[in-house]
């Protein structure tokens, strides 16, 4: 099955899915629903951990992934966007890593799964989601210590690890390091990465995704799209792009710079627009599948799909504007196989 997507991409655009935290909310779940029974006397406060969600309400996020995928999705991200130690730290849930991230990408493949056997023609494939965790190694976190660094590339690399081994144990097809605001954090989780492809010598499909933090152009971290495109190249990727921060309209010109420098297919997953001064996102389902349409007349793209605020009549409006153009033309030589 994984090798299975570097066909697809040649043969259409694929659809990725939309926000999980977006959906998540839908449910409104309390701090009890949050714990279930299993962590009911917790000393700390879990609500907002929405990838504990996984363990404690299994059914919800099966849901939201079935809801993505009945909506035109050819991937599923897993909930496991802060599934790193160094994240989890914030609740003194280190120790529930590895089971977190095995049984997001377990929720998620069996989905994925069923609706594969359903249509055979349109296989659905599962992306282990890579945050970037709430801490960078390029900055410090303290203006008064500029050399100071909240975190070392070695206890990322580590952390990233335990995440990777755990999202495909659990049955991810291809791994996705997302939401890239330092590229120094990108480059540990993709060492992580290589570290357990050469060690359980298989051959793992990876993603990229940066993210273009404001109009100047930029990451967090200072790059630009073709400073980012360039330090994450020396790396076999399946697909390279951006998500989040910006809306489908902002996200154009830094998809024109990375489409017209790689022969690697590119990805795209903006927001629902800009947040409004409530931090709501506004964006219709048909505002942001016509501005998608514009990425498709250009030929910027192979993935699409959507971040912050987007939901499952977002992913529809653009699988179905997808559904009427061929893909962006891939060099095959360049195609990890």
């Amino acid at each position: 099955m994984r090798k299975d997507i570097h066909k697809e991409l040649q043969q259409r655009i694929l659809v990725l899915d939309g926000a999980m935290g977006t959906m998540l909310q839908r449910y409104n779940f309390t701090e009890e629903d949050f714990r279930g029974d299993r962590f009911k006397d917790f000393h700390k406060p879990l609500k907002g951990n929405n990838d504990l969600l996984s363990i404690t309400q299994p059914e919800a996020i099966a849901e939201v992934h079935s809801k993505y995928f009945e909506a035109g999705a050819d991937i599923v991200e897993t909930n496991t966007f802060s599934g790193t130690t160094i994240a989890m730290a914030d609740y003194d849930l280190e120790n529930l890593v590895y089971e977190i991230n095995f049984e997001s990408a377990k929720i998620a493949k069996e989905v994925a799964d069923k609706f594969t056997e359903q249509n055979p023609n349109k296989p659905r494939f599962v992306a282990g989601a890579m945050g970037p965790t709430n801490k960078t190694a390029s900055l410090s976190p303290d203006v008064n210590d500029p050399g100071y660094r909240a975190v070392t590339f070695d206890d990322l690399r580590i952390a990233y690890k335990q995440q990777a081994e755990a999202l495909l144990d659990g049955g991810a097809d291809l791994l996705l390091v997302e939401t890239i605001f330092d590229t120094l954090n990108a480059k540990a989780a993709l060492f992580a990465i290589e570290e357990v492809k050469e060690e359980r010598q298989i051959d793992v499909p990876i993603m990229v995704s940066g993210t273009i933090t404001d109009a100047s152009g930029r990451t967090l971290s200072g790059q630009t799209a073709e400073a980012f495109l360039i330090s994450v190249s020396h790396i076999p990727l399946l697909s390279v792009g951006f998500n989040c921060a910006l809306g489908a309209k902002q996200l154009t010109p830094h998809l024109e710079v990375v489409a017209n420098r790689t022969n690697l297919a590119v990805s795209a997953y903006p927001n629902a627009g800009l947040p409004n001064a409530f931090g709501e996102y506004d964006e219709s389902p048909e505002q942001m599948a016509a501005q998608i349409e514009e990425y498709l007349d250009k030929k910027l793209v192979n993935i699409i799909g959507g971040c912050c605020g987007t939901t499952p009549e977002h992913i529809k409006a653009i699988a179905e504007i997808a559904a009427k153009f061929n893909p962006r033309p891939l060099l095959k030589s360049v195609a990890v196989s």
